[in-house]
């Protein structure tokens, strides 16, 4: 099993691909878009979408899995978010791909063992399961990461669900 991981976000969107194979799993690719913050929101959204579908393209996953949206105390933050998810999901529909969602607690349960882990925490573990020589960076590409090891190693009927 192949899995694309986003941590979506319009200034800065995180992407890993997890290989699952006889019980192992390697990253194939890693990295983060990033787009001016005075581009208009479309071009924004625009970068994600053919940065996803051309992830989707080279790489055919089987599935996509994102964090969802961590709605704080800033609304337009969470529309943002809200929109980049939205690249995101349109782009795996184009592809015909399923897609599941995962809190950021369940991420980080899964990868740390702990729901409530810091970023750096996370950074290790996902350095550690994936058998990277050095920390992935950036954060993005880490929390994107640990999104796709959370779906790759969710029972098969918790996949099916969605998370």
């Amino acid at each position: 099993m192949k899995v694309l991981g986003i941590d979506p976000g319009t200034a800065a969107c995180g992407y890993g691909i997890v290989h699952q194979s006889g019980g192992r799993l390697r990253a194939t690719a890693r990295g983060c878009w990033h787009t001016p913050a005075g581009a208009p929101v479309e071009v924004r959204l625009k970068t994600i979408y053919d940065g996803v579908a051309g992830l989707i393209a080279e790489h055919a996953p089987d599935a996509v899995a994102l964090e969802e949206s961590f709605v704080g105390a800033d609304a337009r933050i969470a529309l943002s978010v809200g929109q980049a998810r939205g690249a995101v999901l349109v782009a795996a529909a184009n592809a015909g791909l399923s897609c599941a969602e995962y809190a950021p607690a369940r991420v980080k349960q899964a990868v740390c063992g702990y729901g409530r882990a810091e970023k750096a925490q996370v950074q290790r573990m996902v350095q550690t399961i994936l058998a990277l020589a050095e920390l992935p960076t950036p954060n993005h590409a880490a929390d994107a990461l640990a999104v796709a090891i959370c779906h790759a190693l969710s029972p098969p009927l918790l996949r099916v669900a969605g998370g």
